[in-house]
């Protein structure tokens, strides 16, 4: 039962200790002519006494698919029934391989760490050579899981050596996709699954594979709240709000619309989200467009970048709007961008700097201190990944 703490009821349920939630629904939401499998998640947090606000995010612990397992021991001829000694929260424990695969180790990313083992340990030209640049070493480890790096060189492997260079299995966290104030008990995800062909084999994710292939629903799994101080909505119910979230990004702009709606919250609302096709990739299409016809979202505009012969991202879209995203910003509206971090929200800085030098008659120099002073009001909040 959650516990009473100074008055507020705080769950027992953490990090450390996580409660086994029951999935409810996993939904494919892209068309099936898309190039991504993207689903909409949902959990039921019962009476764990959880409880999250919209920009928070849900930690999920999984467990590694037992097919992937069999081909890494089928590789390494060994039998999974190995004793091996694996360390959890400072204890050792003694283990069947196989159950150490999948439920203890690392074996979706691959660490850096793991293919200069391999390297060294294999002898394989090929993969020494990676081990000396960083840059081709870091794309390998991207590209290839464990097992893949395994069937390059295979070579004769002590159980628990192998043990021993793999990682503990850590939990991902997902940006929550819906308030407590309309979904109560329940949390939502957006979840992208990761999913590529290697060869003759199909490589999965391990918490999205988990979510949207292994676990059925009315199946448990493992989670607990992770809280985000650093992407919240105003507190000024009045105050406007600027959301760009394209691709899986939207996640936390749905659950930011249901807050809004709940707390009756009369800001202006625009939303610029992304992806590759109108027709197959518009990820809760329905959703925004109630949003639109009730008025409760005042804007939004879209960027598909693979429905015209030139690519358009949502940075266009906010440049083709500079003068309203500027004078939006000047009366005090709070911006947030949400999803990758690598590209996407290195492009949208870029393009703001350039709309609040164009439109504020400003250097570059001082329109990056105007985001810069936007930051440390908590004006311009980031959760990208």
């Amino acid at each position: 039962m959650p516990l009473p703490v100074g008055g507020e009821v705080v769950s027992q349920y953490n990090k450390q200790n996580p409660y086994a939630a029951e999935l409810l629904v996993s939904q494919k939401i892209t068309g099936r002519d898309s190039a991504k499998d993207v689903r909409h998640i949902e959990i039921d947090l019962g009476e764990s006494g959880l409880t999250y606000q919209a920009g928070d995010a849900l930690g999920v612990y999984f467990e590694n698919d037992t097919a992937l397992v069999d081909e890494i021991l089928a590789s390494l001829s060994l039998t999974g029934e190995e004793k091996v000694t694996v360390t959890k929260a400072g204890e050792a424990l003694e283990l069947g391989l196989k159950q150490a695969l999948v439920e203890e180790l690392e074996i979706t990313q691959t660490p850096l760490s793991f293919v200069e083992f391999w390297a060294q340990h294999s002898g394989d030209e090929k993969l020494t050579s990676l081990t000396e640049d960083k840059a081709a070493l870091r794309e390998y480890a991207a590209n290839h899981q464990v097992v893949d790096v395994i069937k390059s060189a295979v070579v004769a492997t002590d159980a628990q050596l192998l043990v021993d260079n793999l990682r503990k299995i850590t939990p991902r966290l997902y940006s929550i996709a819906s308030s407590q104030s309309e979904v109560e008990e329940e949390v939502h995800l957006t979840v992208g699954v990761v999913n590529y062909q290697f060869d003759e084999s199909q490589r999965f994710g391990g918490a999205s594979g988990f979510l949207s292939h292994r676990l059925e629903e009315g199946g448990a799994v493992k989670v607990f709240i992770e809280h985000n101080d650093n992407f919240r909505l105003p507190a000024n119910p009045e105050t406007p709000v600027i959301m760009i979230g394209p691709g899986t990004g939207v996640a936390p702009f749905r659950a930011f619309m249901q807050e809004r709606e709940a707390t009756d919250a009369t800001g202006d609302n625009w939303m610029f989200f992304g992806d590759q096709t109108f027709t197959q990739d518009f990820l809760y299409q329905v959703e925004w467009q109630n949003y639109l016809k009730s008025g409760l979202l005042t804007k939004m505009d879209v960027a598909f970048s693979r429905d015209q012969a030139e690519k358009v991202y949502v940075q266009h879209r906010l440049k083709e709007n500079a003068a309203d995203v500027f004078a939006w910003l000047e009366r005090g509206a709070h911006l947030y961008i949400c999803g990758d971090a690598n590209r996407m929200a290195k492009d949208v800085h870029q393009a703001l700097v350039e709309i609040i030098a164009e439109q504020g008659g400003k250097s570059a120099e001082q329109a990056e201190e105007y985001l810069k002073s936007l930051r440390s009001a908590k004006r311009y909040q980031k959760d990208v990944y």
